[in-house]
């Protein structure tokens, strides 16, 4: 028998809005490969440190949306700082060298959530309560929200990247970091930049996720594990076929869920990876050269 329409539109719905907040995290992980070459293990880190600042400061304003903006706002200092401290003196070495330097950090910034926030597992009070009738579902608007404040966000970096000045300087670095330099433009500057908008980024989707689940010092793991998919299907620092790919991943998990559990559903991810690097190496949305 077949399945009800109902539920597949449900999960389409589903799909999109977790495709969207995944598109949030690949694209500043997508952003930092395509300029820097490094492949950050740290990043998933930087959504839960995002999602327990914004915590934090909900805790204390009561205000979700000034959380969500100190949040971005910090953990993109932060990022700043760490990549002059940390990951610049590693640029041109072995990519082994950056693996392991970032998931050393991910390993600290686990431990120092640990320490300052402790094991129990924190929820942020979504700011939007309001519920909608979905055939037989009461879905909450604040999902909803969270596909359209993520699909802003990256629209945003997408006019910034197209028509800003420093947006039209990184893409000129993403094609050729040398040439770029050659020509004037200050690349090591660009790197502080473009790593300090990839953890903002990964910020505001931690702040975002939070009311959706509670938040501990180990989401970032799963968090970096399907960033690195989706950047992988999407084609490595290609950052339209990430967001692309997101979707697309969190579209099959969806669906697979009809049929399994969510637990096992999980596992259409990896087989789309694992397909993508056999047949596909490059990417699913990498355009064909003619």
């Amino acid at each position: 028998m077949g399945l009800p329409l109902e539920q597949i539109l449900i999960q389409t719905i589903n799909g999109l809005v977790n495709g969207m907040i995944l598109a949030l995290v690949a694209s500043g992980l997508t952003l930092i490969f395509g300029i820097m070459d490094v492949v950050n293990f740290a990043h998933g880190e930087l959504v839960m440190l995002g999602a327990f600042v914004g915590a934090t400061t909900l805790g204390v304003t009561g205000n979700f949306w000034l959380a969500l903006i100190a949040a971005t706002l910090a953990i993109a200092a932060f990022g700043a700082i760490l990549q002059v401290s940390t990951l610049r003196p590693l640029l041109g070495r072995d990519p082994l060298t950056t693996i392991l330097a970032t998931f050393g950090i991910s390993l600290v910034l686990q431990k120092y959530a640990l320490w300052q926030w402790g094991p129990s597992a924190r929820k942020l009070q979504e700011p939007i309560t309001g519920q909608f009738s979905l055939f037989y579902l009461q879905y909450p608007w604040y999902r909803i929200a969270t596909a359209l404040i993520s699909a802003a966000i990256i629209g945003a970096l997408y006019v910034f990247l197209r028509y800003g000045k420093y947006g039209i300087w990184i893409r000129a670095a993403m094609q050729d970091r040398v040439m770029a330099q050659a020509m004037g433009i200050p690349v090591p500057s660009l790197h502080i930049a473009v790593f300090a908008i990839g953890a903002g980024m990964a910020a505001a989707s931690g702040v975002l996720f939070g009311p959706l689940a509670g938040v501990t010092q180990n989401i970032g793991a799963d968090f970096t594990l399907r960033a690195f998919i989706v950047v992988v299907v999407g084609g490595m620092g290609n950052l339209g076929g990430s967001i692309l790919a997101s979707i697309f991943i969190s579209l099959l998990e969806a669906y697979a869920s009809l049929i399994v559990s969510p637990s096992q559903a999980v596992i259409v991810s990896f087989v789309a990876l694992i397909l993508t690097l056999l047949f596909r190496p490059t990417g699913l949305f990498v355009p064909t050269p003619k």
